[in-house]
């Protein structure tokens, strides 16, 4: 088991969250049931999976979760390039998180290389 809350990966995605939370709420309100649901629903599932993960017994359990956050990375990463694509998301916000998110997706990758070996 580890202390979820100690991971700089964990803590970086919360703020990630707290920030898109902030950009999304300007998309269209038509959209409020999609895009912007489905783009957070991915991204909040990023530090949610890697402290499931780190509550389980094995490295290999945890690895297996942090693969399910990094998939889900990889979804938030094509969700904001819609809202980019479809004018809802301002070019200087979409290269702010897509920074982030890609900062984050390499450090979820160096964090399973430890835990799957």
């Amino acid at each position: 088991m580890h202390d979820f809350r100690q991971l700089e990966v964990w803590k970086k995605s919360i703020q990630l969250c707290k920030m898109y939370y902030f950009f999304s709420k300007e998309f269209p309100k038509d959209e409020l049931f999609g895009l912007t649901s489905q783009s957070r629903r991915c991204l909040y599932s990023i530090p949610s999976n890697i402290a499931k993960g780190a509550g389980r017994d094995t490295k290999a359990q945890f690895s297996h979760f942090l693969n399910i956050a990094l998939g889900s990375s990889f979804e938030f990463e094509t969700q904001i390039t819609i809202a980019k694509e479809s004018e809802f998301f301002p070019e200087d916000r979409f290269q702010k998180t897509l920074i982030e998110i890609q900062h984050i997706q390499n450090m979820i990758i160096k964090l399973k290389q430890v835990y799957s070996s």
